[in-house]
Formats: structure tokens, C-alpha cells, sequence
């Protein structure tokens, strides 16, 4: 069964990349980089891209930040990159793009929260003056509501709605009507500033995924706008994991999201890529997209006490990675590929024969030879270190691919 999309959302061109309208649901992330250090920046774009990240936003938070914009849309350009890249924008964002005029054109969109550009009669000035920009450049906006920095004056008001009119409602339950009032009146004053209803997407994030499925719910039900899904400050590892793909499984299950993120906070030094392959596998695991061939391996028992079969996955799943992008650019419809990597006899041969390409390594007591199996049949019989079994497997996986999917 696949996943049926709404198609009645505004579709908003982002660079080549639609959003909404039927479109498919637009994978991205956000760089971590130091903005002013152009260099360092375009690496992590270039690479988030090649993980399969199509928008990519960059915090844009001072003027020597703002400054830089402009070279890192070069450097990514002229690393064949065309992930279109957006603008992050918090409390100065009117200025920075006032007065880096360069910066304004070089970003493919504007990411604005309306809860941190001011107070009272400037919120709505500085709100104006950043949609006017975006009017007179062409750029598509993102209106990105947040829990954690709502409009005190529109939280302060409903709270005590509630109590004069004793509705009894949670405080949770008004922070989310804020919030998608907040993205609605936010909307409407982009329109009022000049900006068309197909260069608006709306978010409004929390950080637990039931707030989050009630907000988007209601928000979906009152808005045309394409809705950029994400549980914000997900958190780390499993939990971050766990958290953002129970929420967004379910709204995507619903038809509800045109674009995702999985806020995952990375370990001192880790992968900014695991966002992305996580966002990738949420699609992939509900058929909604097909990013990368899938790898099937079991998750061991006391029949697989050797550790082969999962150095095999974990070397299997890097090295199709590293490949995708040279695989994705020459070959048509090689995502859809499907592995197996099996420890033992139980379910091996059966998941292999499954599988496009499968492998049954040998489980405790078993005989140490690991057939392979191609597209149902038995293909060869593979032995030796770890090492040669990746070797030889991996070649395998390579001459199926170069002789089964057409050139792109």
C-alpha cells in the first residue's frame, strides 16, 4: 500500500524544488557550521545534498554571517550542487537583509518566526519589511511558528481568555491554538505585504509529538499552505530518533506534509548526515519515497554469536551510501534496490531469495559458507575474513546494478 498525499495544498516553487500540490514530500536539514566561515558551511551543504537532503538551511544570525551568503551559494554551485539553500532568520533578519542586499538575493528562501522579530508594532513592521524583500526578489518564505518562542502578547492574551471565560483548557492545549493562530494571522499579513499564497510554506513545531499531531492537524484543516513538518528539539540518539518518526509517521500516514526535517542533536563531533538518512528512511519506511536501496538484517540471537553479519550490514549500508550519488546520477530507479545481510539459516535464505541481492552468513554450529542469492536464485557461495566477504559482496551488489537498471 503507498501513502496518498494531499494534493490540495498551494504548490511553492523553492529554486527547482516544488513544494506541496501533489508534490513529493521535500526531505531537509540545517547546517551546523559556523555561516561566516564559507568554506566550512559549503563542505557540510555539499554533503548533506549527497545524503539526500534537497533544501538545506543556514543560520543567517549576523552581519558577517550575511556577508558570507553569497560565497557559499558559489562554492556549493560550482561543486555541482543545486540544492536550493534557505535563509534562517531570528530577531534582526529585516536588517541583515536590508543590508546585505547580496545575501538576500543569493538565498533561495527565507525562513521567518514570527514570535522573535519584535513586539507589539514593530513585530509586524519587522515581519512586513522581511516579506517586502522577498516580494521584490521573488524568494518563497517559510512562516515558522515555535513553542519555545511564541508571541508572549498572543499567549498572554488567550491564558487569560481561558481563565475569565473558564474554558479549562490545558496550558498545552492554548499554546497550540497559539500557534496555529500565530501561522494563520502570520499568512495572512505576508499577503497583506505582497507576497502570493504559492510563495508561503507554514510550520508550526513542538517538541512532543502529541502537541505536535494536534497542532498540524488543526493547522492543516484551516490552511492551503504547504506544512513543513518537524518535532523540534527532538533530542539525542533513540530517543531523537524515536520521537520525530512516531509523529511524523502518523501525520504523513494522514496525507499531512510536504517537506520534513528530523531534528536530531548530533553527538560532540558526530555525522550531521544521520538527520537526513533518518528523514530518508521515514519516507521510505511508509512508501511514500524510495531514497536508497533498502538493507534487510536480522538483529541476532543466540544462533548468530559471531559479529560477522553485522560488520557486513554496517559495511554493506556505508557503501552504498558512498555510492548512491554516482549511482543515483547514472542509473534510473536504483534506490528501489533491495538487500539482505542474514546471520543464520532461520530466516537467511528465506529473507535472501526475498531480497533483489541476499547473503546467509553462517549461524553457531552451522557450516562456514555464506550463499548469496540473486533475484531469487542462488548466485555464488562466498568464505573468508570479514573482510573478503564485504569485498566480495559488494562486487556483486556492483555488477547487479551496473547490468539491471538503465542509464538515467
Amino acid at each position: 500500500m503507498t501513502l496518498k498525499q494531499r494534493c490540495d495544498t498551494v504548490p511553492v516553487m523553492v529554486g527547482p524544488i516544488q513544494v506541496g500540490g501533489g508534490a513529493p514530500v521535500v526531505v531537509q536539514s540545517m547546517t551546523n557550521t559556523d555561516t561566516a566561515d564559507p568554506v566550512a558551511t559549503a563542505q557540510q551543504i555539499v554533503e548533506l545534498a549527497r545524503a539526500g537532503s534537497e533544501l538545506v538551511r543556514i543560520t543567517v544570525n549576523t552581519a558577517a554571517a550575511a556577508a558570507m551568503v553569497g560565497e557559499i551559494r558559489d562554492r556549493v554551485r560550482d561543486a555541482g550542487c543545486s540544492a536550493p539553500i534557505i535563509g534562517d532568520f531570528h530577531y534582526n533578519g529585516h536588517k541583515l537583509l536590508a543590508e546585505h542586499p547580496d545575501c538576500a538575493d543569493a538565498l533561495d528562501k527565507y525562513r521567518i518566526n514570527p514570535g522573535n522579530v519584535g513586539h507589539g508594532k514593530n513585530r509586524d513592521e519587522r515581519f512586513t519589511a522581511i516579506c517586502r524583500i522577498a516580494r521584490d526578489r521573488g524568494k518563497p518564505v517559510r512562516i515558522g511558528v515555535n513553542a519555545g518562542s511564541l508571541n508572549e502578547e498572543l499567549v498572554m492574551r488567550r491564558m487569560e481568555e481561558n481563565t475569565s471565560r473558564n474554558l479549562g483548557k490545558t496550558s498545552e492545549q492554548v499554546i497550540s491554538e497559539c500557534m496555529v493562530a500565530s501561522a494563520l494571522q502570520s499568512t495572512e499579513l505576508a499577503i497583506e505585504a505582497g507576497l502570493r499564497e504559492d510563495q508561503i510554506i507554514v510550520s508550526c513545531k513542538t517538541s512532543t509529538p502529541l502537541q505536535l499531531m494536534d497542532v498540524y492537524r488543526s493547522l492543516s484543516a484551516q490552511s492551503r499552505q504547504p506544512l513543513h513538518l518537524g518535532l523540534t528539539e527532538a533530542g539525542m540518539g533513540m530517543k531523537g530518533l524515536v520521537w520525530s518518526s512516531s509523529a511524523l509517521a502518523v501525520l504523513l500516514a494522514e496525507g499531512i506534509g510536504d517537506t520534513i526535517r528530523v531534528s536530531i542533536t548530533p553527538e560532540p563531533g558526530g555525522d550531521r548526515r544521520q538527520e537526513v538518512y533518518a528523514a530518508c528512511e521515514v519516507l521510505q519506511a511508509l512508501g511514500i519515497r524510495a531514497f536508497s536501496p533498502s538493507i534487510t538484517a536480522c538483529p541476532g540471537c543466540g544462533r548468530t554469536t559471531s559479529t560477522t553479519f553485522q560488520e557486513l550490514a554496517e559495511h554493506v549500508q556505508d557503501y552504498v551510501r558512498s555510492r548512491m550519488p554516482e549511482w543515483r546520477a547514472r542509473y534510473r530507479g536504483v534506490e528501489n534496490l533491495k538487500l539482505a545481510v542474514m546471520g543464520c539459516v532461520v530466516n537467511g535464505p528465506g529473507e535472501s531469495k526475498a531480497a533483489d541481492i541476499g547473503i546467509s552468513l553462517p549461524g553457531t554450529g552451522e557450516a562456514p559458507s555464506c550463499p548469496v542469492f540473486v533475484a531469487g536464485r542462488k548466485h555464488a557461495t562466498l568464505s573468508g575474513t570479514p573482510d573478503e566477504l564485504a569485498a566480495a559482496f559488494c562486487a556483486i551488489v556492483d555488477e547487479y546494478v551496473s547490468t539491471t537498471y538503465e542509464p538515467a
